[in-house]
């Protein structure tokens, strides 16, 4: 009875906006395009699993410029308060004020950041140094094709001008570049501290800031704990 009910006087529904994207009907490229614009959102979720498994205190740091990053965007909408384009051509929008773009900002944050740490914090510790840098030159590319790609599917699909997404980089850039600073200026030299602290230790909060390149020593010790187990277990088995 109470489902017959709410069928015959149905709610009004919303959708959640934040990962609402709309493009023309029969538009290949526009789907696409909604799909890349939708990578802020990944991004987001990306930095949530990082935490929760890895529990690394510059990883939380970033998300924590992202966060900030995300407070000066709202900050500068309501600020400027200034459209969008082609008011009433979307059904559900996320803010109702365009500039700067939210998901330009976000994007080009990322990627600065991730730049200035690929190139000024990460340093291979092995004789690489070719592969190194050519690893990361394309990772580079890749990020910036990606960044471009977002900015460009805010305008393509009406949800931003040009100028929207343009300044949207310039503040996200600015962001990343002073909290990537102020991250190793201020930040870094406290995180043994932090990482001291009894709820930190209960937590398994680390800090990994010492370690010049993180993903080879992770690799190296994981590899060497691995065939020091299979040795153990060989001599067990004899």
């Amino acid at each position: 009875m109470a489902l017959e009910e709410q069928c015959s006087a149905p709610p009004r529904w919303q959708a959640i906006s934040v990962t609402h994207v709309e493009f023309p009907e029969g538009d290949l490229t526009g789907k696409l395009l909604a799909y890349i614009s939708l990578l802020p959102v990944a991004i987001l979720v990306g930095f949530v699993t990082l935490i929760v498994f890895k529990r690394e205190l510059h990883t939380i740091s970033f998300f924590t410029g992202v966060l900030l990053n995300e407070g000066v965007n709202w900050l500068l909408k309501h600020i400027l308060r200034e459209p969008r384009p082609c008011a009433g051509s979307h059904t559900t929008v996320y803010a109702e004020y365009g500039m700067p773009s939210n998901h330009s900002q976000l994007i080009w944050f990322f990627v600065v950041y991730f730049f200035l740490f690929l190139y000024l914090r990460m340093h291979q510790t092995n004789n690489a140094r070719c592969v190194d840098l050519l690893w990361r030159h394309v990772l580079s590319i890749i990020l910036l094709g990606l960044a471009s790609s977002v900015s460009y599917s805010r305008v393509y699909l009406l949800y931003h001008t040009w100028s929207q997404v343009f300044y949207g980089a310039v503040a996200g850039s600015t962001m990343a570049i002073i909290w990537f600073f102020f991250t190793q200026e201020v930040l870094t030299p406290l995180f043994p501290k932090i990482a001291a602290w009894p709820i930190s230790e209960y937590f398994l909060v680390r800090d990994t800031s010492l370690i010049p390149n993180i993903l080879w020593f992770e690799y190296t010790v994981t590899r060497s704990e691995a065939r020091n187990r299979q040795r153990k277990l060989g001599t067990k088995l004899q």
